[in-house]
């Protein structure tokens, strides 16, 4: 199975939080990840959890209070006859510039190309 990007979906924000690392080992060997809270600084914020794999943790480097774009896949996978979905960070970049050099959101124009994300329904009872 040949697998190409064809979407590059980013998402912008502060870093408000940074969940404990967790680690384990599955039929491929030993695993470990770490989430990060980060806050969309738009008129109406909104906050998503985004899971980095592995040696990402170290390159990242993610901090909390840093402003940065995250570049995300989503993947979704059943389990027990419901669905969940991570965002899983593969790239992150730094924003040369403080919010202060940057103009204010309402300034900013619209972009309809930009994929929304819902994660309203999404049930806190997870099992894994």
């Amino acid at each position: 199975m040949e697998y190409s990007r064809t979407m590059d979906i980013q998402i912008s924000g502060k870093v408000t939080q940074i969940l404990e690392e967790q680690s384990g080992s599955g039929k491929n060997g030993p695993w470990r990840k770490q989430e990060f809270i980060l806050e969309t600084q738009e008129q109406y914020p909104k906050e998503v959890c985004i899971v980095q794999w592995g040696d990402k943790i170290d390159e990242f480097n993610v901090q909390e209070g840093e402003t940065i774009i995250a570049h995300v896949d989503i993947q979704s996978r059943e389990y027990n006859g419901r669905w969940y979905t991570d965002v899983k960070a593969w790239k992150i970049e730094r924003n040369q510039g403080s919010s202060q050099d940057r103009p204010p959101q309402d300034d900013v124009p619209f972009n309809d190309e930009e994929p929304t994300i819902d994660m309203s329904d999404i049930d806190d009872d997870v099992p894994f």
